[in-house]
């Protein structure tokens, strides 16, 4: 482990008014996105697509990192020059200055005996897994764990195997000299209101770093990417941007150390303008580490609508996602 190339590596993540792009659907997910826009998802058309998005000119100055998905970091981008010229993919956004990373999770099974809870799944042959990635030129990696709010869950044991496994993620990325982005998501789905989100979202953070500290993860070679402390979907009362961004940072202040040197949000199921209306309040009150962001929806949606799976619309679609990524620097950067 080398702890001066972790640190670096998560400051340049973190540089001011930059954040990360998740393009780390999986073929399940991207298959979902590709199909309301009345596109076959295929490794080819997938391929497309985030083609596209890596490279609208200009977004560097905006996107420090991608998280890939395995089919797409084992993937070439054709050049200007001709489709016999392809480079892979992390070394297309190193060039350009921009960290590739992978998601290495391999999404969540039932939890037994707990109905509506999940624990995430990927531990097994991960050590193998994070050299190859590594080799591949990966700089980064981000595990997801869900936490859902219902009748009368979560549960302490589901916070807790999840806090575990991210905890051993986390201690595996840092043996290979790759950056763990740790993201343990109070999801949105539900009626509670802002302080039960508060609530949960405090307790889980809380037994997230008791695990990270037992398993001597450096905290000042790694990110955290949660969930903003906001009301559920469902719930009757809506709380404002402002009481978002206060909620948040109360529960931050309390449970996430100093030595952390970003938190990079996730939208989790706000639309663009949301999501990026949220990170300016937050910014606005602002404290001790970089509050920066980790989208992919926020940051796809208006530009998936306007390419509809046509050549003809790329250049609008990639004027669209690089419109998105400067109003978010611009949130991001609100302080």
């Amino acid at each position: 482990m080398n702890i001066s190339t972790l640190k670096q590596t998560a400051k340049a993540m973190i540089a001011p008014g930059k954040g990360i792009l998740a393009a780390d659907e999986s073929a399940g997910t991207i298959k979902k996105r590709l199909e309301k826009i009345n596109v076959q998802s295929n490794p080819d058309t997938n391929l497309v697509y985030r083609k596209m998005l890596f490279t609208t000119p200009g977004i560097e100055e905006f996107i420090s990192g991608v998280i890939l998905y395995d089919e797409t970091i084992r993937q070439s981008i054709s050049t200007e020059q001709g489709k016999s010229n392809k480079i892979p993919v992390p070394q297309y956004l190193t060039d350009k200055g921009i960290l590739p990373g992978i998601k290495v999770d391999q999404g969540k099974a039932e939890m037994v005996n707990s109905p509506g809870e999940h624990i995430t799944k990927g531990l097994d042959g991960l050590r193998d897994r994070l050299v190859e990635y590594r080799n591949m030129g990966a700089k980064f990696a981000k595990w997801r764990a869900v936490i859902a709010i219902g009748a009368d869950i979560p549960t302490d044991a589901s916070i807790k195997a999840n806090a575990k496994a991210l905890a051993e993620y986390a201690s595996f990325c840092q043996e290979q000299d790759i950056v763990p982005i740790v993201e343990p998501e109070v999801l949105m789905d539900g009626k509670h209101d802002l302080q039960k989100c508060q609530e949960v979202t405090t307790k889980t953070l809380k037994m997230v770093f008791d695990e990270l500290k037992n398993h001597e993860v450096i905290l000042e070679g790694m990110l955290l990417k949660p969930n903003m402390v906001i009301s559920g979907k469902e719930s009757s009362v809506q709380a404002s941007s402002k009481e978002i961004a206060q909620a948040t940072i109360e529960t931050f202040l309390r449970v996430v150390p100093r030595e952390v040197p970003g938190i990079v949000f996730l939208s989790g199921g706000q639309t663009p303008d949301e999501a990026t209306e949220n990170l300016k309040e937050i910014n606005l009150i602002g404290g001790p580490w970089q509050l920066s962001f980790s989208y992919g929806r926020a940051l796809q949606e208006e530009t998936l609508k306007a390419w509809a799976g046509k050549e003809e619309n790329v250049a609008a679609a990639q004027r669209t996602f690089l419109e998105r990524c400067k109003k978010v620097s611009v949130a991001r950067s609100a302080r």
